[in-house]
């Protein structure tokens, strides 16, 4: 099985993104964090991200999402961030590394879980405020520098996605993600890495 990852600036259309992708057929794997932020503002806990534990619970989360997704009979899978992302994500919130990310980190690297080509959604110019996200346009930016920079601190190679149409973006991936599964198949070439 194939997991590619889709990340970049909150606000960016990366959901947009992925539900065309799913309206299309792909198996799309949704994003852990806010996952959690919804759960735990649903049972009252206004601003979940300050709690000590946040980051510890967002990996717990992705592990279990991803290992449970690898019983789905399917050859390609999308997943809306990452652990990486995660990494990014304690970085800008000031929250100390728990434990648990470096080995989840360690784990996704040493069984090769993502392909390292990762689709990195471009801003698209604003940043619409939701429950879930109450930053800035201007935030949203130094989050997605912090999130570049985690990428390639461990190895990943960016596939840029400019702002555009949610279809065209949408097509642009689809077509990708096809060129990097021909060439990682072709008996007796070389995988090719990056753009």
């Amino acid at each position: 099985m194939k997991r590619f990852i889709l990340t970049g600036a909150p606000g960016a259309g990366k959901t947009s993104i992925l539900r065309h992708l799913q309206e299309r057929g792909f198996d799309v794997v949704d994003e852990a964090a806010t996952a959690f932020i919804t759960r735990k503002r649903a049972e009252g806990d206004a601003e979940p991200w300050t709690r000590a534990d946040f980051v510890e619970q967002v990996v717990a989360l992705q592990h279990r999402l991803q290992t449970r997704s690898v019983t789905r009979a399917v050859s390609t899978q999308i997943y809306d961030r990452s652990p990486i992302c995660t990494h990014a994500l304690a970085g800008f919130l000031g929250h100390p590394v728990p434990e648990a990310l470096p080995a989840e980190i360690d784990r996704i690297t040493r069984e090769q879980i993502y392909e390292r080509q990762v689709f990195f959604v471009r801003p698209i110019g604003f940043c619409e405020p939701t429950a879930a996200r109450r930053i800035s346009f201007e935030e949203s930016l130094e989050f997605e520098r912090i999130h570049e920079q985690s990428y390639r601190l461990f190895g990943y190679d960016l596939v840029d996605v400019p702002a555009g149409d949610v279809a065209d973006r949408a097509a642009l991936i689809a077509t990708t993600m096809a060129r990097f599964m021909r060439r990682s198949t072709t008996p007796g070439e070389r995988r090719v890495v990056g753009r």
